[in-house]
Protein backbone atom coordinates (compact mmCIF):
# COMPACT_ATOMS: atom_id res chain seq x y z
CA UNK A 1 0.00 0.00 0.00
CA UNK A 2 1.49 3.12 -0.76
CA UNK A 3 0.48 7.25 0.32
CA UNK A 4 0.45 9.67 -1.51
CA UNK A 5 0.91 13.47 -0.62
CA UNK A 6 0.72 16.24 -3.10
CA UNK A 7 0.21 19.73 -2.98
CA UNK A 8 -1.76 21.30 -5.70
CA UNK A 9 -0.22 24.07 -8.07
CA UNK A 10 0.32 27.44 -6.86
CA UNK A 11 0.75 30.29 -8.79
CA UNK A 12 4.01 32.84 -7.71
CA UNK A 13 5.96 35.55 -8.83
CA UNK A 14 9.39 35.74 -7.65
CA UNK A 15 12.78 37.66 -8.66
CA UNK A 16 15.25 35.15 -10.20
CA UNK A 17 18.25 34.74 -12.55
CA UNK A 18 17.50 32.93 -15.99
CA UNK A 19 19.00 30.86 -18.50
CA UNK A 20 19.49 33.70 -21.14
CA UNK A 21 22.22 33.47 -24.37
CA UNK A 22 24.00 36.65 -23.83
CA UNK A 23 21.97 39.25 -26.21
CA UNK A 24 25.13 41.83 -26.46
CA UNK A 25 28.21 40.11 -27.23
CA UNK A 26 31.85 40.95 -27.99
CA UNK A 27 33.63 40.11 -31.22
CA UNK A 28 35.54 37.21 -31.12
CA UNK A 29 38.81 37.16 -29.34
CA UNK A 30 37.86 39.74 -27.26
CA UNK A 31 37.40 38.11 -24.28
CA UNK A 32 34.17 36.80 -22.58
CA UNK A 33 30.87 37.86 -22.00
CA UNK A 34 28.96 37.65 -19.00
CA UNK A 35 25.37 37.45 -18.45
CA UNK A 36 22.82 38.61 -15.48
CA UNK A 37 19.18 38.36 -15.86
CA UNK A 38 16.81 39.39 -13.21
CA UNK A 39 13.20 37.95 -14.13
CA UNK A 40 9.86 37.18 -12.98
CA UNK A 41 8.78 33.66 -13.30
CA UNK A 42 4.74 33.23 -12.93
CA UNK A 43 5.86 29.54 -11.38
CA UNK A 44 3.22 26.79 -10.40
CA UNK A 45 5.03 24.65 -7.65
CA UNK A 46 3.90 20.98 -7.06
CA UNK A 47 5.43 18.60 -4.26
CA UNK A 48 4.71 14.80 -4.49
CA UNK A 49 5.54 12.26 -1.84
CA UNK A 50 5.05 8.85 -1.90
CA UNK A 51 5.83 6.97 0.76
CA UNK A 52 4.97 2.63 1.06
CA UNK A 53 4.05 2.65 4.87
CA UNK A 54 0.98 5.09 5.01
CA UNK A 55 0.16 6.23 8.98
CA UNK A 56 -2.29 4.48 10.91
CA UNK A 57 -5.47 6.17 11.57
CA UNK A 58 -5.74 8.09 7.94
CA UNK A 59 -8.75 8.06 6.39
CA UNK A 60 -7.37 7.99 2.73
CA UNK A 61 -4.08 6.53 0.46
CA UNK A 62 -4.30 10.26 -1.02
CA UNK A 63 -4.59 13.78 0.53
CA UNK A 64 -4.18 16.66 -1.69
CA UNK A 65 -3.08 20.35 -1.01
CA UNK A 66 -0.63 19.41 1.65
CA UNK A 67 1.64 22.91 1.15
CA UNK A 68 -0.04 25.98 0.00
CA UNK A 69 2.58 28.92 1.25
CA UNK A 70 6.00 29.94 0.04
CA UNK A 71 8.24 30.70 3.18
CA UNK A 72 10.81 32.19 0.74
CA UNK A 73 12.30 31.49 -2.67
CA UNK A 74 15.79 32.64 -3.74
CA UNK A 75 17.57 31.73 -7.34
CA UNK A 76 20.82 33.30 -9.20
CA UNK A 77 23.04 32.78 -11.91
CA UNK A 78 26.28 33.77 -13.13
CA UNK A 79 27.07 32.49 -16.56
CA UNK A 80 30.38 33.89 -19.24
CA UNK A 81 31.38 32.77 -22.42
CA UNK A 82 33.95 33.24 -24.69
CA UNK A 83 34.94 32.27 -28.25
CA UNK A 84 33.94 28.46 -27.80
CA UNK A 85 34.18 27.97 -23.62
CA UNK A 86 32.28 28.95 -21.15
CA UNK A 87 31.07 28.23 -17.61
CA UNK A 88 27.89 28.92 -15.16
CA UNK A 89 26.28 28.43 -12.01
CA UNK A 90 22.97 28.28 -11.20
CA UNK A 91 21.37 28.11 -7.31
CA UNK A 92 17.89 27.32 -6.59
CA UNK A 93 16.24 28.16 -2.88
CA UNK A 94 12.64 27.05 -2.36
CA UNK A 95 10.79 26.98 1.58
CA UNK A 96 7.17 26.15 1.53
CA UNK A 97 5.09 25.47 4.64
CA UNK A 98 1.56 24.91 5.28
CA UNK A 99 -1.11 22.51 7.60
CA UNK A 100 -4.60 21.25 6.77
CA UNK A 101 -7.07 19.74 8.32
CA UNK A 102 -8.56 16.42 6.58
CA UNK A 103 -11.85 14.10 7.31
CA UNK A 104 -9.54 12.15 10.14
CA UNK A 105 -6.55 13.73 10.23
CA UNK A 106 -4.63 16.86 10.31
CA UNK A 107 -1.34 17.57 8.29
CA UNK A 108 1.70 20.34 9.25
CA UNK A 109 4.31 20.04 6.04
CA UNK A 110 7.45 22.00 5.50
CA UNK A 111 9.93 21.96 2.67
CA UNK A 112 13.14 23.53 2.11
CA UNK A 113 15.24 22.61 -1.45
CA UNK A 114 18.86 23.68 -2.24
CA UNK A 115 19.39 23.00 -6.59
CA UNK A 116 22.96 24.28 -7.59
CA UNK A 117 24.27 23.64 -10.81
CA UNK A 118 28.03 24.16 -12.31
CA UNK A 119 28.51 23.62 -15.61
CA UNK A 120 31.08 24.52 -18.43
CA UNK A 121 30.04 24.94 -21.90
CA UNK A 122 31.23 24.43 -25.54
CA UNK A 123 30.30 25.86 -28.50
CA UNK A 124 30.87 25.23 -31.86
CA UNK A 125 30.38 28.18 -33.41
CA UNK A 126 32.70 30.80 -33.98
CA UNK A 127 29.50 33.49 -33.55
CA UNK A 128 28.48 33.96 -29.67
CA UNK A 129 25.05 35.77 -30.11
CA UNK A 130 23.33 32.17 -31.79
CA UNK A 131 23.73 28.38 -32.84
CA UNK A 132 24.30 25.55 -30.55
CA UNK A 133 25.69 25.07 -27.15
CA UNK A 134 26.34 21.85 -25.16
CA UNK A 135 27.26 21.66 -21.72
CA UNK A 136 28.02 19.20 -18.69
CA UNK A 137 28.75 19.53 -15.01
CA UNK A 138 27.22 18.69 -11.50
CA UNK A 139 23.43 19.13 -10.09
CA UNK A 140 23.32 19.03 -6.49
CA UNK A 141 19.99 18.70 -4.74
CA UNK A 142 20.01 18.84 -1.16
CA UNK A 143 15.45 18.42 0.08
CA UNK A 144 14.81 18.79 3.95
CA UNK A 145 10.83 17.56 3.59
CA UNK A 146 8.75 16.89 6.57
CA UNK A 147 4.72 15.63 6.93
CA UNK A 148 3.43 14.98 10.51
CA UNK A 149 0.26 13.37 10.32
CA UNK A 150 -1.83 13.91 13.30
CA UNK A 151 -4.73 11.49 12.81
CA UNK A 152 -8.37 12.74 14.67
CA UNK A 153 -8.77 9.29 16.34
CA UNK A 154 -6.59 9.58 19.55
CA UNK A 155 -6.15 5.94 19.13
CA UNK A 156 -3.48 6.20 16.92
CA UNK A 157 0.06 8.20 16.99
CA UNK A 158 1.23 11.26 15.08
CA UNK A 159 3.78 10.06 12.48
CA UNK A 160 5.84 11.59 10.59
CA UNK A 161 6.65 11.19 6.56
CA UNK A 162 9.52 12.55 4.67
CA UNK A 163 13.17 13.20 3.57
CA UNK A 164 16.35 15.12 4.89
CA UNK A 165 19.38 14.01 2.40
CA UNK A 166 21.85 15.40 -0.20
CA UNK A 167 22.23 13.97 -4.20
CA UNK A 168 24.74 14.67 -6.38
CA UNK A 169 24.26 14.21 -9.97
CA UNK A 170 25.78 14.75 -13.78
CA UNK A 171 24.24 17.28 -15.86
CA UNK A 172 24.04 17.01 -19.25
CA UNK A 173 22.23 19.38 -21.93
CA UNK A 174 22.15 21.62 -24.55
CA UNK A 175 20.76 24.63 -25.70
CA UNK A 176 20.33 26.28 -29.79
CA UNK A 177 19.63 30.08 -30.49
CA UNK A 178 18.13 31.30 -33.76
CA UNK A 179 18.72 35.10 -34.70
CA UNK A 180 15.59 36.18 -36.55
CA UNK A 181 16.70 39.73 -37.28
CA UNK A 182 19.61 42.24 -35.49
CA UNK A 183 17.16 42.17 -32.62
CA UNK A 184 14.83 39.73 -32.32
CA UNK A 185 16.07 35.59 -31.70
CA UNK A 186 14.59 32.00 -29.65
CA UNK A 187 16.57 30.13 -27.48
CA UNK A 188 15.40 26.69 -26.94
CA UNK A 189 17.26 24.92 -23.81
CA UNK A 190 16.73 21.24 -22.29
CA UNK A 191 19.20 19.80 -19.74
CA UNK A 192 18.61 16.32 -17.46
CA UNK A 193 20.64 14.47 -14.90
CA UNK A 194 21.35 11.21 -13.61
CA UNK A 195 23.72 9.58 -10.06
CA UNK A 196 21.87 10.26 -6.67
CA UNK A 197 18.58 11.18 -7.88
CA UNK A 198 16.03 9.16 -9.79
CA UNK A 199 16.02 11.64 -12.66
CA UNK A 200 15.68 15.49 -13.04
CA UNK A 201 15.22 17.49 -16.24
CA UNK A 202 14.48 20.73 -17.42
CA UNK A 203 13.32 22.76 -20.54
CA UNK A 204 12.47 26.49 -21.56
CA UNK A 205 12.31 28.02 -24.71
CA UNK A 206 12.47 32.10 -24.33
CA UNK A 207 12.13 34.81 -27.27
CA UNK A 208 14.48 37.59 -27.11
CA UNK A 209 14.76 40.68 -27.74
CA UNK A 210 17.73 42.78 -27.83
CA UNK A 211 18.91 46.29 -26.66
CA UNK A 212 22.79 48.25 -26.58
CA UNK A 213 23.11 46.57 -22.81
CA UNK A 214 21.22 43.65 -23.18
CA UNK A 215 17.80 42.66 -24.10
CA UNK A 216 14.38 41.54 -22.76
CA UNK A 217 13.40 38.34 -22.67
CA UNK A 218 9.97 35.77 -22.08
CA UNK A 219 8.72 32.39 -22.78
CA UNK A 220 8.50 29.21 -20.86
CA UNK A 221 10.36 27.50 -18.05
CA UNK A 222 9.75 23.21 -16.61
CA UNK A 223 11.84 21.81 -14.15
CA UNK A 224 11.24 18.59 -12.47
CA UNK A 225 12.87 16.79 -9.61
CA UNK A 226 12.17 13.35 -8.88
CA UNK A 227 14.11 11.43 -5.04
CA UNK A 228 14.15 8.31 -3.66
CA UNK A 229 15.27 7.55 -0.46
CA UNK A 230 13.99 4.64 1.18
CA UNK A 231 10.26 3.91 1.04
CA UNK A 232 9.40 7.06 0.37
CA UNK A 233 9.47 8.80 -3.03
CA UNK A 234 9.39 13.49 -3.63
CA UNK A 235 9.07 14.61 -6.77
CA UNK A 236 9.17 18.63 -7.07
CA UNK A 237 7.60 20.56 -10.37
CA UNK A 238 8.03 24.27 -11.32
CA UNK A 239 6.80 25.25 -14.07
CA UNK A 240 5.10 28.48 -15.62
CA UNK A 241 5.70 32.17 -18.10
CA UNK A 242 8.75 33.96 -17.46
CA UNK A 243 9.40 37.42 -18.66
CA UNK A 244 12.91 39.97 -17.26
CA UNK A 245 15.66 41.70 -18.65
CA UNK A 246 19.29 40.11 -19.29
CA UNK A 247 22.24 42.89 -18.10
CA UNK A 248 25.78 41.88 -20.45
CA UNK A 249 28.95 43.10 -19.27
Amino acid sequence: MSIVLRRATLGVAFLSLIDFSPAARAAEGEGWDWMVAPYLWAASIGTDVNADAPPAGTDSPFFSDIIDKIDGVFMARLEGQGDHFGAFTDVVFLSLADDKDHRLSHTESDLDAWLIDAAGVWSPDDDRARGLDLFAGLRYVDVDLAVQVDPVNPLFDTATIGTNKSYSDLMLGARYTWAFSERWGLTLRGDGSFGDTEGTWSASAMAQYRTSNGGWFFGYRYLSVELQTGDSKTELTLSGPAIGYGFSF
